[in-house]
């Protein structure tokens, strides 16, 4: 009895399982390939506390899999030789029956380490699950990664989190013995930010301390109030912050940007997660207002990676300050958003036969590319054609922003096109 509270109540199967309907509901994808027995190897990413390995235990359970245990924080290339070498043994005769090698945050594991998984993982000894709180396609090796199916699982919404509780309440041993009112939630789901076992441990302290609890915002915030100013790279508080830290530089605010900055140095965030952000800022918010913005916060994010803690944080204080002083625009942006909405609108509209390309004799002889003209063989290198399909001919969709490298832009397409790019 002295496990937590979020391990006593750790659901055992998937009908005991809160949340996640896309991958283990009636017609998830996960809840298909456990009836069928093949489970692939893969990535289950998501934020903090959201299930992703009691998911993992759930599906080996379900399939009648040995399951190996290894935590990227702890386990060095030596011990996860040692984990494959003793699921190899365990390996049946068919592959469905693989044994289930799973890391906790798998972004954490080195290159070499990951390396060292990719041979088993290849030949069958063993199938892969992986648990992490970060994008895969920056922190997974991209030969690991080809070979492995990523599912995404979204944080729990108040109903569910309500619901938890109250699983809690009725399930555990402990707390059905107690007398246990929830009038108020709204502090405690906030206070825990989404995260089923930040959640589940505050619950548990609150209600250690009598027989007869009463949970109201008021006791929360009384009992929590100092955890919640707390910079967390993990829950909520990571969201908020580099939120505020975006929207600083969007904002054109130096001392801003610089202020959340130092608020996720200070809390230990990660240097590439804040360098990675600045780029997408970069395109994002700045664009062709300054290109060089893209350039300089390419060059911080390869800067970083090899300088690391603490100078890291000298560049990026250099880079949000020039993000921020910078002109803004979302041209870029919004063309290729109108563009994306246009294609799910229109569908697959055919390539226009003049711009198609024609390698072979029967695709010339079908006129593909017939009347395309080169603009390298016209003055000022530009022709006017259309280079949209029919359907969509003369439609707008990059407009430039207002400022003075994007007014320059606007010059030299009125010249070329006169009446389709007059803004």
């Amino acid at each position: 009895m002295n496990a937590p509270l979020a391990e006593r109540i750790r659901p055992k199967s998937i009908e005991e399982y809160i949340s996640q309907q896309h991958l283990i509901g009636k017609n998830g994808v996960l809840t298909k390939l456990i009836k069928q027995g093949v489970i692939p190897s893969l990535i289950l990413w998501g934020p903090p506390g959201i299930g992703k390995t009691t998911l993992a235990n759930i599906i080996a359970k379900e399939t009648n899999r040995p399951f190996y245990t290894l935590s990227a924080i702890s386990s060095g290339v030596k011990d996860v030789r040692e984990v494959i070498e003793k699921a190899k043994k365990n390996t049946g005769l068919f592959t469905t029956k693989n044994p289930i090698v799973f890391i906790d945050e798998i972004h954490r594991f080195s290159k070499s380490q990951q390396d060292s998984l990719l041979g088993a993982v290849e030949k069958g000894w063993v199938t892969l699950i992986g648990a992490t709180t970060e994008n895969p396609s920056f922190e997974v090796i991209p030969a690991l990664l080809s070979r492995c199916q990523v599912y995404i699982l979204n944080s729990f919404d108040k109903n569910e989190l309500h619901q938890l509780l109250n699983r809690a309440i009725e399930k555990d041993e402990i707390l059905a013995s107690k007398t246990i009112e929830l009038k108020e939630i709204d502090a405690l789901l906030q206070v825990s930010g989404g995260d089923a076992r930040k959640l589940l441990n505050i619950f548990e302290l609150l209600v250690s301390e009598g027989d007869n609890i009463t949970i109201t915002n008021s006791l929360v915030l009384e009992k929590i109030q100092s955890n919640t100013a707390k910079y967390d790279k993990t829950g909520e508080q990571h969201y908020d912050i580099i939120s505020a830290f975006i929207k600083s530089i969007r904002g054109s605010d130096p001392n801003g940007a610089v202020y959340w900055l130092a608020r996720m140095i200070e809390g230990g965030e990660d240097v590439k997660f804040i360098a990675r952000r600045l780029l997408i800022a970069a395109s994002e918010d700045i664009g062709n207002a300054n290109p060089t913005a893209l350039i300089l916060a390419n060059n911080t994010f390869q800067a970083v990676s090899v300088i690391g803690n603490p100078e890291s944080r000298i560049l990026l204080s250099q880079c949000a300050v020039y993000l921020a002083n910078s002109p803004k625009s979302n041209a870029s942006y919004l063309a290729i958003k109108d563009a994306q909405n246009l294609v799910k609108q229109t569908g697959d509209l055919s390539v226009p036969l003049h711009l198609r390309n024609a390698p072979t004799k029967l695709m010339k002889d079908l006129d593909y590319g017939k009347n395309y003209k080169y603009a390298h063989d016209y003055p000022n290198n530009f022709v006017n054609q259309e280079f949209l399909p029919d359907e969509i001919s003369g439609t707008t969709l990059y407009k430039p922003g207002h400022n003075s490298r994007e007014n320059q832009f606007k010059d030299f397409l009125k010249k070329r096109w006169q009446d389709k790019y007059d803004y």
